[in-house]
């Protein structure tokens, strides 16, 4: 049990709040004009021991603001014997959250409350058109944020940033506040994170080399007036994390472009953001400068969504995520352990692991999938740099004949459920015919119609779904020159890298091992980026190709 505190030892809190909207409305007064009421209606009527606590930017409906968090603390400890406030919608404007303050929590505390310029003093009992004033207060908070919402929806339609903290990389231009400008120090961060991620490194990994190397967090450069200098605030740990860094690498602003309507709340009253999915985000291309190139960010993106997770010694493997099983359709698992080498490393179904009468263990060394890669990318890029106009004719007519099929499919599918679509409506029309004509029960006809309707809602359902497909097919003439430009650049591949495997290489599908005569034989196919599976020269073709393109250097050189 609490012990009482004395009258005169307890505390009058004098409670102030402002309101972001309420700050936009131009109501109540500023934190000073609050105080200055407060001090003085104190001084007039002697309360004791008054002391001044304030929220300001926080809305009435959440009560998990910090200063009146710490009013209820003390009242719980028994200091607090009276909590002034100059309006009664400054203590909240949630009705229920403040019916159970004034009912039972003041009640409970022993706390007399006093809202001024309502004359509301629950030393003289609380009058019935105080539940009333609280519905018009809640009212208000909920007017107050549908004006809002409606003029960030405008905002947000006309590509305006509705984002109230600019991204990390950069700041407000002066001149327009509606504008971002590169923020050199701190773009430099986010470059050479990106550019970690590409080389292979997981969050967790480049969080732990940032803080290694004392480069200030996000919040610390801010804190440090935007100087990216480990020595200007030593007083704060640098606390990089996995969380802040995965942030930083899912942002699309980094490329230039605006994106809105990212998150929304389900209610006035709760204030927790809710992700929405990407396709209700509202994307504007170009609006202010980039930190990062647009190809950079989509082999990140690719990166992550293959994560290479480390195993239990750490090792990470660039082929984590691209390796999966031909019969099972699952991920081939990796592992390397401290027992042996790291050469011993390899990857295994991990359907089979799960469950060994599902699959077998597809069992391959890394080592052989990177002489693999290796070997095919090399004979890839050769083939691409020497051949470029006979390599772009194959892929075109490949891509055509591919594309005519699918295009064939998706059409026979489209007509098939308009086509059902229409023969539902029939079979209703003649089954409430035959109903009324006595050949099919009450009963029966809505057990069909029932059936039928919601056959019909699904397809209705799926035909513009199909009908987007179609009319979204890709240019793959464009992606098929960009493959090639990205190919003409790397002029002597003699090792492999995460950013070349990722860059070009798709997912490999690996066959269970076969012995022919005595020989372990198994079937891996390499799917590049944009052109699929390869169908290479045989070795004897290239062989010859190869000499024919040495005979023409030759000439060149005569």
């Amino acid at each position: 049990m609490k012990k009482k505190q004395p009258n005169n030892q307890r505390i009058t809190a004098l409670y102030a709040r402002l309101s972001r909207d309420d700050e936009k409305e131009g109501i109540s007064g500023s934190i000073q004009n609050q105080k200055a009421i407060l001090e003085k209606f104190a001084s007039d009527n002697h309360l004791p021991n008054p002391r001044f606590f304030f929220d300001d930017g926080y809305s009435g409906v959440s009560f998990t603001r910090p200063a009146f968090m710490e009013i209820m603390e003390l009242a719980e400890q028994g200091l607090v014997a009276n909590l002034v406030v100059k309006d009664h919608s400054r203590l909240g404007r949630n009705r229920l959250v403040v019916g159970q303050l004034l009912e039972e929590d003041f009640v409970r505390l022993n706390v007399r409350y006093i809202a001024i310029m309502d004359n509301i003093d629950t030393a003289n009992g609380v009058s019935d058109i105080v539940p009333m004033q609280d519905l018009f207060n809640e009212w208000h908070a909920k007017n107050t944020s549908d004006k809002v919402r409606r003029v960030m929806q405008s905002r947000g339609n006309a590509g305006i940033p509705l984002t109230t903290n600019v991204p990390y990389g950069y700041k407000k231009d002066p001149v327009d506040k509606n504008r971002w400008i590169v923020d050199k120090p701190a773009a430099a961060v986010v470059q050479r994170i990106f550019q970690m991620s590409v080389s292979g490194l997981g969050p967790t990994q480049i969080a732990k080399k940032l803080r290694s190397e004392g480069v200030l967090t996000p919040s610390e450069y801010q804190r440090g007036n935007g100087v990216n200098c480990p020595t200007k605030l030593p007083e704060y740990p640098h606390k990089w994390c996995s969380h802040t860094v995965a942030e930083i690498l899912d942002r699309q602003e980094y490329v230039g472009d605006t994106v809105n309507f990212r998150t929304y709340r389900q209610s006035f009253k709760l204030k927790k953001q809710l992700d929405r999915p990407q396709e209700e985000w509202k994307v504007f291309p170009n609006t202010h400068p980039a930190i990062i190139d647009r190809e950079t960010f989509a082999l990140v993106q690719n990166l992550r969504q293959h994560r290479r997770r480390p195993t239990r010694t750490g090792a990470v493997s660039m082929f984590s995520g691209l390796l999966y099983c031909a019969d099972c359709g699952s991920k081939l698992g990796y592992s390397a352990t401290n027992n042996y080498k790291r050469e011993q490393a390899y990857f295994f179904c991990s359907g089979y692991r799960k469950n060994t009468d599902l699959c077998s263990a597809h069992y391959i060394r890394e080592k052989v999938v990177a002489q693999l890669v290796l070997e095919g990318l090399q004979r890839l890029l050769w083939y691409v740099q020497v051949y470029e106009e006979r390599f772009a004719q194959e892929q075109m007519e490949r891509f055509g004949l591919q594309e005519k099929r699918e295009l064939t499919a998706k059409r026979r599918e489209l007509d098939k459920a308009k086509q059902r679509v229409s023969e539902i409506d029939q079979l209703i029309q003649k089954s409430y015919e035959d109903m009324t004509k006595g050949l099919l029960s009450e009963e029966r006809f809505a057990t069909l119609t029932v059936s039928l309707e919601t056959e019909q809602k699904q397809l209705k359902a799926a035909i513009p779904e199909i009908e987007a497909s179609l009319e979204a097919t890709t240019d793959k003439a464009a992606d098929l020159q960009r493959f090639i430009e990205r190919a003409r650049q790397v002029t002597r591949l003699t090792e492999l890298t995460p950013e070349i495997v990722h860059e070009f290489i798709e997912k490999i599908v690996v066959s269970k091992p076969d012995k022919v005569d005595g020989e372990r034989h198994q079937r891996v196919d390499i799917q590049y980026n944009t052109i699929g599976l390869w169908c290479a020269p045989s070795p004897e073709e290239m062989e010859k190709l190869f000499q024919e393109h040495l005979a023409g250097q030759h000439k060149k050189t005569a």
